[in-house]
């Protein structure tokens, strides 16, 4: 079952449950995945939303509440904050499990094998591999700085 059915079905189940907050953060979900959908539609690529797409509309929403629930933890609006981390939870039912520290150096290691990368040049080339294999199970802001050492460090300093 592709992704996109598996949101619908939650939805659906989350309307006879009479799961309010959840059906509110489900319909937002759709509304993202269609807002997607349209945006492709005028462009060139005349294709449906894929999962990988899905995916990074998945992991940006779930960027945006971390830095509201953050945002209204400061302004002492405990409510709201609760709120934003109960939608990443529901968000965070339909992404894959996140890789820890060992797995995403792992990873980047290999794709520096892959890629042949012997600079700081060749992050772009990186970072593509990376986002192609590692997409919604890992944190790019983060692993930037992660591949951008390792690279400087295999051609001895940036």
């Amino acid at each position: 079952m592709d992704l996109r059915t598996t949101i619908n079905e939650a939805l659906k189940q989350a309307m006879k449950d009479k799961a309010v907050a959840r059906l509110a953060t489900l319909r937002l979900i759709n509304a993202a995945i269609k807002d997607k959908e349209i945006a492709a539609r005028g462009s060139e690529r005349e294709e449906t939303v894929t999962d990988g797409d899905i995916l990074a509309i998945l992991g940006k929403m779930t960027k945006q509440r971390q830095e509201s629930a953050r945002v209204y933890e400061e302004g002492s609006r405990l409510d709201l904050a609760e709120r934003e981390l109960e939608e990443i939870t529901v968000i965070k039912e339909f992404l894959p499990r996140q890789l820890d520290q060992d797995e995403v150096a792992k990873a980047i290691r290999k794709a520096v094998e892959s890629t042949g990368a012997g600079s700081i040049r060749d992050m772009g080339k990186v970072m593509g591999e990376l986002k192609g294999k590692y997409t919604g199970r890992m944190d790019f802001g983060k692993v930037g700085p992660m591949v951008k050492d390792q690279l400087c460090a295999a051609s001895g300093g940036c």
